[in-house]
């Protein structure tokens, strides 16, 4: 299979797009929760390595500084090191047993690495039953579809919802799993809602395109598709929408090849 425009569909193959975790907050503003710490700036991957040398730099001088540990993490996991920051997590986790924001990303980082069972168990430990965190639910809806077990994720992304109601990146999570489910008509109609939300990136509408394609509407999936990018992005959009749609002849074969594997976002 060639290799995908970089913007293709949530930046990876087809269905690659289960934001295993839109935990996007600023550590140290009280409200992580068992978020991941980020800056929501897009960086170049020149940054991503400035970043990993700065973190890395404080990281070493304390190994049990939650802060450091997870930016530190979060630069690795950007550039591809993603054994090397579920390595970091899991020391700073060992320091750190009950900070939440520790918590959630080492079990994003498990996630990554394909070790669901434990990333849930973490997760788990990342909030609580009295203080739920709609980032956490979601991850942990993510890390089950990507176990196969659909219907429970899409309890887990509705208890999300009721704490966030239409946040877009969550509808996402929600539509690709009933995608998964192949259940492409309750896709269509869940990611439409997430791309009409303020905030929903672009990834949500190439996501749309690909559910909209698989139910034989391919003019309309390649207007969606060239929709957010630049004319040379849309061209290559298209041209891989086009290859994948006509892969897809029997839908069945979502379920046993690559192209459903869902990855993590950086």
């Amino acid at each position: 299979m060639p290799r995908p425009p970089a913007r293709l569909l949530a930046s990876a193959a087809v269905f690659a797009a289960l934001a295993l975790g839109g935990c996007s907050t600023t550590a140290g503003t009280g409200d992580t929760t068992g978020s991941i710490a980020t800056n929501s700036a897009p960086r170049s991957a020149v940054q991503w390595r400035q970043e990993m040398d700065t973190w890395g730099e404080r990281y070493r001088a304390s190994p049990a500084d939650p802060d450091a540990a997870v930016r530190y993490a979060q630069a690795l996991r950007a550039i591809g090191q993603r054994a090397q920051a579920a390595a970091v997590l899991e020391q700073a986790a060992i320091h750190n047993t009950d900070n939440r924001a520790v918590l959630g990303a080492y079990g994003r980082a498990l996630a990554d690495n394909g070790n669901f069972q434990q990333a849930l168990d973490v997760l788990n430990r990342a909030h609580t039953q009295d203080q739920p965190d709609w980032r956490i639910l979601s991850v942990q809806g993510a890390v089950l579809d990507q176990m196969g077990r659909h219907p429970e994720a899409q309890r887990y992304y509705a208890s999300a919802l009721r704490l966030k109601p239409d946040e877009p990146s969550v509808l996402s999570n929600l539509g690709l799993s009933y995608a998964l489910s192949k259940n492409l008509r309750e896709a269509e109609t869940t990611l439409r809602r997430a791309a009409e939300q303020r905030g929903a990136e672009p990834k949500v509408r190439q996501n749309l395109a690909l559910v909209v394609g698989l139910q034989g509407r391919f003019q309309e999936a390649e207007t969606i598709a060239r929709g957010d990018l630049s004319e040379g992005e849309a061209a290559a959009n298209v041209a891989y929408l086009r290859q994948m749609l006509a892969q897809q002849g029997d839908w069945k074969k979502t379920k046993r090849g690559s192209p459903l594997a869902p990855t993590t976002g950086s």
